[in-house]
């Protein structure tokens, strides 16, 4: 029973990047939400899947290419990432790596100072490669980004 259970376990943390704000059905669903907790965190009052807080945004909270420390990232959805995802950038390490705080890139937790690297063309945070802490290196997939939205002073 113990190592069904573990390998439940270990299924679970393989699964591919999902579901952040619940609206698409698939992938984890649990109480751990990126959203819910970028919102808690930079208090920008917007709702639903991540990949429509860049639409929500506009004429509500400044947008933006460029970093800033309290931003929050918006990834567009994808086959994996069906809701996209939202991160807050804890710190700009240059232009073209920042640290973010995450809930649900490893499914069901929070993860803290996780680099994430624009790959874009143009610098300017379309296409970004995110830390994949399971193996300790950044993760080899390129992800569509919106940009940044910037919480009200």
């Amino acid at each position: 029973m113990k190592r069904a259970l573990a390998r439940g376990a270990g299924g679970l943390a393989l699964l591919s990047l999902a579901a952040c704000a619940g609206g698409s059905g698939q992938g984890w669903h649990g109480a751990v939400q990126c959203a819910p907790y970028a919102r808690q965190v930079t208090h920008v009052q917007l709702s639903g899947d991540a990949a429509s807080w860049w639409g929500q945004a506009q004429g509500h909270y400044p947008r933006t290419h460029a970093p800033r420390v309290g931003a929050v990232l918006v990834f567009r959805a994808t086959g994996r990432l069906p809701d996209g995802h939202v991160s807050v950038v804890r710190q700009v390490r240059g232009p073209r790596e920042v640290l973010v705080d995450q809930a649900n890139w490893v499914p069901g937790r929070v993860g803290h100072g996780e680099p994430v690297v624009d790959v874009s063309g143009r610098n300017d945070w379309s296409r970004v490669k995110v830390w994949w802490s399971p193996i300790h290196d950044m993760g080899k997939t390129v992800y569509p980004a919106y940009g940044f939205i910037l919480p009200r002073g």
